[in-house]
């Protein structure tokens, strides 16, 4: 060690340095949590994330603490942090409580939302539209990610006028988890790609919601949403861990 070194005083948790740095451990891991990148089950072994994103340890465990209070990680006892595994019952009441909240905030937002509201989400629309339509089959993380931000933009811009943003940020959350599983099936199913039938879908909810005809594009939402579940169910088998669903990849380990 050099002379005056001090050893571990930069990841001291007070420091604004590691404040910083517990943020971007946060960002990096759920990230790759919710691409499908660490697999349910999968143990997050702190000196190989540390190498993985060349971050420090002391961050990192801040991260998978924070990680594991939203339910994407687990801390088993004296066994360290393990990837939250799935399951076809989770995925079926997370679909369920999306149609909940989601049709709520639809309906509030139909009610108040302006002219300008309508002109963002037939912008935000086409630009998911032909995203999609430019998708090729074997798509990249890069054009994969572009493609989960206009999804998630247009579906989080159809609810922004509800009026409330605590259930904005409860929908916003439960997107981000269906998110995990979308990625995870296809993962599992390469021949899984993307639903032709979505950017129909889509564009019918647009419409009903510029006809602000609440009852149609409630039940549109929901038939969309239902429609995905079905098709994960190819790919997710009924209350099945990682090892079930990525049978090569658990047996590496």
């Amino acid at each position: 060690m050099a002379l005056g070194a001090r050893p571990d005083m930069t990841e001291t948790a007070s420091s604004p340095d590691n404040r910083n740095l517990s943020e971007r451990s946060y960002d990096l891991l759920r990230r790759d949590i919710l691409h499908g990148k660490l697999f349910p089950g999968e143990k997050l072994h702190i000196d190989n994330l540390s190498e993985r994103y060349g971050i420090g340890k002391v961050p990192l465990r801040e991260a998978l603490n924070r990680l594991s209070s939203e339910g994407l990680a687990e801390r088993k006892s004296h066994r360290g942090f393990f990837v939250a595994p799935i399951s076809m019952s989770e995925l079926d009441e997370l679909v369920k409580t999306r149609i909940w909240l989601e049709t709520l905030a639809l309906r509030e937002a139909i009610s108040n939302g302006d002219d300008a509201w309508e002109d963002a989400l037939v912008v935000a629309c086409h630009r998911l539209n032909r995203t999609q339509r430019l998708l090729p089959p074997d798509s990249g993380s890069e054009i994969s990610d572009s493609w989960e931000m206009r999804h998630k933009e247009f579906h989080l811009l159809l609810l922004e006028p509800c009026g409330s943003s605590w259930l904005l940020e409860f929908c916003s959350s439960l997107m981000d988890r269906a998110v995990r599983y979308r990625n995870l099936s296809m993962n599992s199913n390469p021949s899984q790609l993307r639903r032709e039938g979505a950017v129909a879908e889509h564009q019918e909810i647009l419409d009903a919601v510029l006809e602000r005809d609440t009852d149609k594009a409630s039940a549109l939402l929901t038939d969309h949403y239902q429609t995905t579940l079905s098709g994960l169910r190819h790919a997710i088998k009924d209350d099945v861990l990682e090892s079930e669903v990525f049978p090569a990849r658990a047996a590496s380990r």
